[in-house]
């Protein structure tokens, strides 16, 4: 892969999120990054100068979500990105390696798609093009008015699998739910090894898949009022051409109302798939409550597997994950730095990190020469 210096003018600015990647990323580019001034006022608000001229320049926003608040990034990002454009860059490209708020992509309730409001707000602050990795869902790409690259960490992770872990050929990949499945088969079968799935696992009410009915009292579950019962035959019954009403043509079921639906009930957590004697490799884009990857090692170990490993795109690590993982049956968690978690990493002696700044150093470099980045996405499938 070649990762040679870019040509013509290209700028490259960094948020306060990650600045070792971004460092990282211009010193492969053979590039400086742009002197910027990020600062607050005294009420917190964000202040931004940037020292150098961008017009009609090629500019590359490097920003990344994470922990240590998102909510401040994702400002810098937006401001940082209206500043060029007022500033008549060219084009303003965002390179967000973790895109934020990618969990809530989902209606649920009462609430909204926050992953849609955030990128109607990046393309109306000006950029033109984002470069991200590993989305939560990849429908997200449909939020965006602008091409967006979804580039792949798992030829890295699997790179780690085949020269760290011995005996990998002795291993089996395994879903923590039924809904990573599709992500660990496509690990499996680059590997030739087995897989296995643990499923009964309680879900919580921020679950992806979790549905919960309207818990209000007044939620208009009795309308429209129930008919009199000698109507209710009638109320699916078919009319004829000549308007009369034949009512043995429909069946009624039963009810006087709206059906509800009936409650899930998780059966007791099982795993499916023989993981006795063997390497458990568990792969999941993201890692942040840990709790339930801690449940899934130790029913693992339970069923025979000598040795536990994590893998993941994005290590978020919140809260007190560093601890549950390092009182865990886990051996191994293993993400890219994607994500700043370089304070988990003292706490958590086995936390690794995989560098995958030449991926995006690549994309930035093959974009801005006006390359394909086909290159980059060769022997991807709808399941990666």
């Amino acid at each position: 892969m070649n990762t040679g210096v870019c040509n013509g003018d290209i700028m490259i600015l960094a948020g306060n999120s990650h600045p070792a990647l971004a460092q990282l990323i211009a010193e492969r580019l053979d590039r400086k990054l742009v002197e910027i001034q990020i600062g607050k006022f005294a009420n917190k608000e964000t202040q931004l100068e940037i020292m150098h001229s961008l017009r009609d320049r090629d500019v590359y926003i490097l920003q990344t979500g994470g922990i240590m608040d998102v909510n401040n990034s994702i400002m810098e990002l937006l401001v940082m990105a209206y500043a060029c454009k007022t500033s008549s860059a060219r084009n303003i490209i965002g390179v967000i390696p973790y895109l934020p708020y990618s969990k809530q992509s989902k209606m649920r309730k009462r609430g909204c798609i926050v992953s849609k409001l955030l990128a109607k707000m990046m393309c109306k602050a000006g950029l033109t093009h984002i470069i991200t990795m590993d989305l939560h869902q990849k429908e997200i790409q449909g939020f965006f008015d602008c091409p967006v690259d979804n580039l792949r960490a798992s030829p890295f992770l699997l790179n780690y699998i085949v020269e760290q872990i011995p005996d990998y050929r002795n291993s089996v990949i395994v879903a923590k739910d039924p809904a990573s499945c599709k992500r660990a088969t496509s690990y499996a079968e680059r590997l030739r090894v087995g897989i296995a799935v643990i499923h009964g696992e309680a879900k919580t009410r921020f679950d992806d898949d979790y549905e919960d009915a309207d818990e209000d009292g007044d939620d208009g579950r009795t309308s429209p009022p129930p008919l009199p019962a000698r109507q209710q035959g009638r109320l699916h019954s078919s009319v004829s051409m000549s308007g009369e009403v034949d009512p043995s043509r429909i069946m009624s079921v039963g009810v006087t109302g709206v059906p509800m639906q009936a409650a899930k009930e998780k059966p007791p957590i099982s795993v499916v798939g023989d993981v006795g004697g063997r390497i458990a490799i568990m792969v999941d884009d993201m890692i942040d409550d840990v709790r339930s990857f801690v449940a899934a090692a130790e029913m693992l170990k339970e069923r025979g597997a000598y040795k536990i490993y994590v893998m993941a795109t994005h290590g978020l690590l919140s809260a007190d994950a560093p601890r549950l993982i390092e009182e865990s049956a886990i051996d191994e968690v293993v993400v890219t730095n994607t994500v700043p978690h370089d304070v988990q990493k003292i706490h958590c002696h086995k936390i690794k990190t995989v560098d995958v700044s030449i991926l995006l150093s690549e994309a930035i470099r093959r974009l801005h020469n006006k390359e394909s980045l086909s290159y980059l996405f060769r022997n991807i499938t709808m399941e990666d």
